[in-house]
């Protein structure tokens, strides 16, 4: 039952992914020809390895507490 629940879930959710206008985004075709756009994404691939970078030194400092430990 489970299962059938599960699958009728997951096709309403693709006709509600269908049903979606197809009008383009003004702002990224501006942002695109004007090359703006590699600023943001430049500047969103920072953070992220930014995110990545401490958390990475915060597990290593668990590690090193749990061995202590």
């Amino acid at each position: 039952m489970k299962k059938i629940i599960f699958l009728l879930f997951l096709l309403v959710c693709c006709t509600a992914v269908f049903a979606q206008p197809t009008q383009q985004v003004e702002m990224a075709d501006t942002m695109r020809s004007s090359g703006k756009i590699y600023v943001v994404i430049a500047t969103i691939c920072i953070i992220f390895a930014g995110l990545a970078f401490y958390l990475f030194s915060i597990d290593r400092r668990l590690k090193k507490i749990e061995k202590e430990k």
